[in-house]
């Protein structure tokens, strides 16, 4: 039996703040608070949340946070000319566009009113392009949270097989990217992939992002695979659980985020990070 590793995410995250906290406050000192608006259309309470937790977490830090809430019945011109005004406002450092919009309203063509300078999801396509080119860029919040995760367990990708399971734009292809930036050899999986267990028991580094409950089983990691599971699902008993059978996994893999509390804490703080990055580029 190996002696897996958890990856505590909470406890990354949580140095991290510290670290962010300190330099809000030279900043600060100076007379430049970062500043985080986020936009909310409509009122489905997941969301709200999620945009109450990211306003408490720049408060915590010592950021300025602004919340805009529009109506579900609000209009993609309403919605855009919001962005719009906000891109265009000196106080704003960051934008942040809360997903998914209401039936109706088209999220591509929103984040597109998003001034790339704030653009601190890392979502619009100058964001996009410049991940894919291997320019300074805004990342994605939880990809970027991924790489940190690897790094603190000392995990370098250089000359790993990492693969990916899940494209999505908002974690499988960008932390795809960023594996490949770190030089890992990177393998990307996805529904239409026919020897999934074949090809994720090769991997030294494995990326769950899919949305299926304890998809992948004991059967399909290499012993000493490091795991990193993005999914968040929630079972008919109430509880979360990831893409990866944690339990099953645990002698198998040399390190593992458990969910809840692996990938989870460190969205909102890589948020943080990059709002402080678009306050830093702007000077």
């Amino acid at each position: 039996m190996s002696t897996v590793r958890i990856i505590d995410g909470k406890a990354v995250a949580q140095t991290l703040r510290g670290q962010i906290a300190q330099r809000v406050a030279k900043l600060t000192a100076a007379g430049r608070t970062p500043g985080l608006t986020v936009v909310l259309v409509g009122d489905d309470p997941a969301s709200q949340v999620y945009v109450r937790n990211k306003v408490k977490s720049c408060q915590e830090v010592g950021m300025r946070s602004d919340m805009i809430t529009l109506p579900a019945t609000s209009t993609q011109a309403e919605v855009e000319a919001v962005l719009k005004r906000l891109s265009a406002d000196p106080a704003v450092d960051g934008i942040l566009l809360q997903l998914p919009l209401p039936k109706g309203l088209d999220s591509h063509k929103a984040i597109e009113c998003i001034d790339p300078a704030k653009d601190v999801d890392g979502l619009t396509m100058a964001s996009a392009g410049a991940l894919f080119d291997g320019m300074p860029s805004f990342i994605p919040c939880t990809p970027y949270g991924c790489m940190k995760l690897l790094e603190s367990v000392g995990c370098d990708p250089k000359g790993k097989h990492a693969v990916v399971i899940g494209r999505s734009i908002l974690v499988g292809k960008p932390v795809g990217m960023l594996l490949l930036a770190a030089n890992a050899t990177v393998t990307f999986c996805h529904s239409a992939t026919s020897n999934l267990k074949e090809i994720v028991r090769q991997a030294d580094i494995v990326i769950a992002a899919v949305g299926r409950p304890k998809m992948i089983g004991a059967d399909m990691i290499k012993p000493g695979a490091v795991v990193i599971d993005v999914g968040i699902n929630r079972t008919a008993e109430g509880k979360l659980v990831g893409d990866v059978d944690f339990d099953a996994l645990l002698p198998v893999a040399g390190a593992i985020t458990p969910v809840p509390g692996g990938v989870g804490p460190m969205t909102i703080t890589m948020l943080l990070e990059n709002t402080l990055h678009a306050v830093e580029r702007r000077g």
